[in-house]
């Protein structure tokens, strides 16, 4: 998910009672809740497509459940100090238990896989024991209604706590609705796949991708060996097995990425002669320079 809702949850988390057994909590859910996405720092050495085999892989595995929380506690506990000795440590703090901090941002960074794993994107949990994807097809990678019931939800609790009233009640409710709100959509994806008959290219890999702004609607992915359709419509492509696909890897870091990372690849014949790996869960004909990569010539014979 985007960093907006890892956030929103993180907060969300501490406003249910959280953020009450340490100074710094807030803070420590809140980052916690975006730890795993560090590996965005892929982009300083990672050229074209080479970060899609990256992302949500080792930072979003066991180890770093971890050890991420463990450094920003420490993080945490060092500012503190820090503030102490400098005399600009605010005086209505919670006294810092390191115990609580790393725990809060344990629990937090775990939030975060839990959240990515709800798209069609997918993550590796397991990794670096296994590189297997894993995928929930639930939420797309921006939910604006979950924004808003999160902003909303939030904003009622601060309200309430301002005000004195009871202010953990708000923001356990809200995030049991949110709950159910992502229940609900996986049982629209399952019925999704479940309810799907014969498409023009098969039925081998079946696909119930979330659309933005209609959380009820899905875009059915159907195929197999690089031949898909979307809702019924066939994409353009040519057969997986038609192509060297092996030697292709063999001499490009980015095509290997690409199809370590791929959950439905389509190789995609262009009018300049040149053949385009594609996945089918991001295809945009209207923007061909995303989420693809250029074959070399001679991988798939004339065109």
């Amino acid at each position: 998910m985007d960093n907006l809702t890892h956030s929103l949850v993180g907060a969300m988390i501490g406003q249910a009672g959280l953020k009450r057994k340490t100074g710094l909590a807030m803070p420590a859910l809140i980052i916690g809740a975006n730890l795993p996405d560090v590996d965005a720092a892929c982009f300083f050495w990672l050229e074209g497509t080479e970060h899609l085999g990256f992302r949500r892989g080792i930072t979003h595995g066991p180890p770093a459940w971890v050890l991420l929380p463990l450094v920003l506690a420490g993080l945490l506990w060092a500012f503190d100090r820090w503030q102490a000795k400098r005399g600009k440590r605010p005086e209505d703090r919670t006294p810092l238990h390191f115990g609580w901090l790393y725990g809060l941002a344990f629990i937090a960074c775990l939030t975060h896989p839990a959240l990515d794993w709800l798209n069609v994107y997918g993550i590796r949990f397991l990794e670096p024991f296994s590189s297997q994807w894993f995928y929930g097809d639930t939420l797309f990678i921006i939910d604006v209604w979950l924004w808003a019931l999160l902003i909303g939800g939030l904003w009622w609790s601060r309200r309430k706590e301002k005000r004195g009233g009871e202010w953990m009640r708000p923001a356990k409710a809200v995030l049991a609705v949110a709950l159910a709100y992502i229940g609900v959509n996986a049982g629209i994806s399952t019925m999704a796949v479940r309810s799907t008959t014969l498409m023009p290219t098969g039925s081998q890999i079946v696909i119930a991708s979330p659309i933005p702004l209609f959380p009820i609607q899905r875009e059915v992915i159907t195929g197999g060996n690089g031949l898909y359709a979307i809702n019924g419509e066939a994409l353009p492509g040519v057969p997986l097995d038609r192509c060297d696909l092996k030697r292709a890897r063999q001499g490009s870091s980015q095509i290997d990425a690409f199809l370590f990372w791929s959950r439905t690849p389509l190789i995609e014949p262009g009018e300049d002669g040149v053949y385009r790996l594609r996945d089918a869960r991001f295809y945009d004909p209207r923007a061909r320079d995303r989420f693809s990569v250029a074959l070399p010539d001679g991988i798939c014979g004339e065109p």
